[in-house]
């Protein structure tokens, strides 16, 4: 009876899975690089460019049709993104102007990097806000939202956390990090929702270079970009290594992983299937683990392929056999002109 009730449920009232969103702005403050503007900020949304800021143009510049109807409908948005820009110029430059001199850089080409923004759960509300820096391509400053502070990931890291800590700026931060950014967050997708509420399942291929390398499964095409992949034998998970999620010139997105089958029997191969999960989708995507699916660079010899060997080979055989009847013309003769009058008579 239990087992009955448990199906009518799911059929009148279907489980429907949560999917995470996000905002981050990137910013970068360098120093050093003469074609490369000193500050750029970039504003990303479920990992689609969605407007950018530098120091240069000093002027905010929307990328897609949605956000420019957004800011067309809340110029008030686009005013105060610009005011934190030019302020967080100024801040930065100065502390990475800091930075150098305590580390006894200066002269060389640095980069100061920020990494901030917030996730939101669209079915359980929950925000998730995010703070952290890095210097030269290394992790340097995290936020703490539950105590208010920087914290150091690295010993050179400390004179600026303190400073931060001083400015007395982590209320105005938090305020960014749980409620501005989650209200334009929702306010993104929902002038986007066209394209960044979209589900585009992927096409998946099993891929392999020789008869002795691993297979890789690849797909590509899909969105959102939260997505996870992975090879499975007898329905248990393995834990193979994970190619990470990549942009398509279409705003979508591909991975791969990777199988080494090299050690794998010809009847355990219908074991294995890789499977493709995307977030918000209750089903999965999987792909058998077929030898006749696999596409390849390498060929195996056919009837078909024999005629095209024997047609290569005897190319170059005629091909061979010019260049030595050129040879036998071109040591026949010691005067370079009358050859070159023979061989391009029009010249």
């Amino acid at each position: 009876m239990k087992t009955m009730e448990l199906v009518l449920l799911l059929i009148f009232f279907p489980v429907t899975l949560s999917v995470k969103h996000s905002l981050t702005y990137l910013l970068t403050e360098s120093s050093g690089l003469q074609t490369f503007p000193e500050y750029v900020d970039v504003a990303v949304v479920d990992e689609v460019q969605a407007g950018c800021y530098d120091s240069n143009s000093k002027t905010a510049e929307p990328k897609q049709d949605w956000a420019k109807k957004l800011i067309k409908d809340h110029p008030q948005q686009l005013e105060f993104y610009s005011q934190i820009c030019v302020s967080l110029h100024v801040t930065l430059k100065t502390d990475l102007v800091n930075l150098e001199q305590y580390l006894n850089q200066t002269g060389d080409v640095h980069i100061l990097q920020v990494m901030v923004g917030c996730e939101w759960d669209d079915k359980t509300e929950e925000v998730i806000g995010f703070a952290q820096t890095g210097y030269d391509g290394e992790d340097f400053l995290s936020f703490d939202l539950k105590t208010l502070t920087w914290n150091a990931a690295k010993p050179q890291a400390v004179i600026i956390k303190h400073k931060w800590d001083r400015e007395a700026a982590s209320i105005f931060i938090k305020n960014i990090l749980t409620n501005i950014c989650p209200q334009w967050l929702k306010m993104s997708l929902d002038y986007g929702k066209s394209s960044l509420l979209r589900t585009d399942l992927p096409s998946v291929f099993l891929l392999q270079k020789t008869p002795s390398s691993q297979v890789s499964c690849f797909a590509t095409g899909f969105y959102p970009h939260r997505a996870d992949m992975f090879w499975r034998k007898d329905g248990e998970e393995l834990h193979e290594e994970r190619g990470e999620i990549l942009p398509n010139h279409d705003g979508s997105f591909q991975m791969s992983v990777d199988l080494n089958v090299s050690s794998v029997s010809p009847d355990d191969w219908k074991k294995y299937e890789c499977v493709f999960q995307l977030s918000g989708q209750k089903d999965d995507v999987i792909t058998k683990l077929d030898k006749a699916v696999i596409r390849t660079n390498w060929e195996i010899l056919t009837d078909m392929t024999i005629p095209i060997i024997a047609v290569v080979a005897l190319a170059v055989i005629l091909i061979a056999a010019a260049g030595f009847m050129f040879y036998k013309k071109k040591r026949a003769t010691n005067n370079i002109t009358e050859l070159s009058e023979q061989l391009n008579p029009e010249a």
